[in-house]
């Protein structure tokens, strides 16, 4: 369960993140209230998460699949470039989102 909650905390990262980049720096009010409400129920989600998981693979995950995950919205949504170098980046920390998956308890 607690992997579960984790991966959702890391989904609504992505979701007020981007929320944040609509608000326009908080002057929308509207995308200015998902981001807050969203971040609280992310980290509401991480901070459940941790009372399995060790800190630093939670917040290594997390941080992870909000990185990635913004990485490829802000492709997919927003028209973001797209480079060999941004490419092998996102790779790279799906791989010690992995490795650190793998190195938990």
């Amino acid at each position: 369960m607690a992997w579960s909650m984790l991966v959702v905390a890391g989904i609504l990262e992505v979701v007020w993140a981007y929320a944040m980049k609509q608000s326009d720096g908080f002057t929308r009010p509207l995308p200015a209230l998902v981001t807050v409400a969203v971040m609280v129920a992310s980290f509401t989600l991480l901070s459940l998460s941790m009372r399995s998981i060790p800190l630093g693979t939670a917040y290594t995950v997390w941080t992870g699949i909000g990185a990635v995950g913004a990485f490829l919205v802000g492709i997919g949504v927003l028209g973001e470039a797209v480079s060999p170098m941004r490419i092998l980046a996102a790779l790279l920390i799906v791989c010690g989102m992995v490795l650190m998956k793998l190195s938990a308890p």
